[in-house]
């Protein structure tokens, strides 16, 4: 059975900025591409949640590979799943603590 996945503000705040970018440097295409894949991420997550790997750091946090060079956050709840946040690999790993 499926749960229902959510996004928080902050994961929607960072996937517009994203989607953003991926139109303004690179293009449609491309973009479409990343959802494609960002859709099929979030349908794992939904039938399988523990399917990634928990954070070492910070327990009940998992970690989804979207692409190479993006990730999203999330944490099981009893009703749901919470994408927390979509991170940029390319960025600096503290980013992520704030």
């Amino acid at each position: 059975m499926s749960k229902k996945v959510v996004l928080s503000s902050t994961a929607k705040e960072k996937l517009s900025d994203l989607l953003e970018y991926l139109e303004d440097n690179w293009s449609a295409r491309v973009k479409n591409d990343f959802i494609k894949k960002l859709d099929r991420s979030i349908a794992k997550i939904s039938l399988y949640p523990q399917s990634c790997p928990e954070s070492m750091k910070v327990r009940g946090l998992y970690k989804c590979v979207v692409t190479k060079q993006a990730s999203l956050f999330y944490r099981i709840t009893p009703e749901e799943i919470e994408v927390v946040t979509l991170f940029d690999t390319r960025q600096d790993p503290d980013k992520l603590k704030k």
